[in-house]
């Protein structure tokens, strides 16, 4: 385990020093604890964040195609004959 030192105000060691006593746990615990837990929530998307991201995709979902079906239906039937065929072949060095 790793040995760090951290620079924090007396309100931050005074919470840890007292929840580190009610859980009968020692400071570090207490600190590894809370990271872990701070990590798990800054995982998730802001309301922001995800309103965002759902414009997005509304704009997507409404946006008019730039290709007929039959276009792109064969630009994938020509991807997927490539894909079996080995792909692109590559002279080697």
């Amino acid at each position: 385990m790793a040995r760090v030192t951290f620079s924090l105000d007396e309100a931050t060691v005074a919470q840890i020093r007292q929840t580190a006593a009610r859980l009968r746990k020692p400071q570090s615990h207490v600190v590894r604890d809370a990271v872990a837990d701070y990590a798990t929530r800054t995982d998730r998307l802001s309301e922001r964040e995800r309103q965002h991201l759902m414009g997005v995709l509304e704009r997507l979902r409404d946006a008019k195609p730039t290709r007929t079906a039959p276009d792109v239906n064969a630009e994938l039937k020509a991807l997927r004959t490539a894909r079996r065929a080995g792909g692109r072949r590559h002279r080697s060095a």
